[in-house]
C-alpha cells in the first residue's frame, strides 16, 4: 500500500518540482537545481542548491518529508539562553498523512523556496 501511495505522490509532485527547477535555473549555482526522481529507492525531491533541499522519502510503511536548509545568523527568535551559530545546517523531518493533499505538498515546496529566497546575500567588502 505504501508503495502505491508513494508513486501517487510522485505523480502529483514531479510536475511541480520540474517547474520550480526551470524557474530557479538562472538563480542557483551551476549544476543546480537538481530534481531527484529515485522512486525505486523511495526518494523524490528537489535540491535547490547544496544547502537547500526537500525530499519525500518512503521510510518503511511511513512517508516523510525531509527539509534540509541552512539557518541564517539573523534570527529574532534566538536568545541569550540558546546559542545559535550562523550557517548551521537544519534537518527537519515531518511525517506526512497517508494521502497528503496537493496543498500540503505545495506548502512543503513553498517552504523550502521561501527559506532559499530569504537567505542573506553574500557581502563582499572591498577597498574603494
Amino acid at each position: 500500500m505504501a508503495h502505491e501511495t508513494f508513486e501517487g505522490i510522485r505523480d502529483r509532485m514531479m510536475p511541480m518540482l520540474r517547474l520550480i527547477a526551470s524557474e530557479y535555473e538562472s538563480r542557483t549555482p551551476y549544476g543546480y537545481p537538481v530534481v531527484v526522481d529515485a522512486v525505486h529507492e523511495g526518494t523524490i525531491g528537489i535540491e535547490i542548491d547544496p544547502s537547500y533541499a526537500l525530499y519525500i522519502v518512503a521510510n518503511g510503511p511511513d512517508i516523510v518529508a525531509d527539509l534540509y536548509y541552512r539557518s541564517s545568523r539573523t534570527d529574532a527568535r534566538s536568545s541569550a539562553s540558546r546559542e545559535k551559530f550562523s550557517g548551521q545546517p537544519a534537518s527537519d523531518r515531518r511525517s506526512l498523512p497517508p494521502i497528503p493533499t496537493d496543498q500540503a505538498l505545495r506548502n512543503l515546496i513553498a517552504e523550502i523556496m521561501s527559506r532559499y529566497n530569504a537567505q542573506p546575500g553574500l557581502i563582499h567588502i572591498t577597498d574603494s
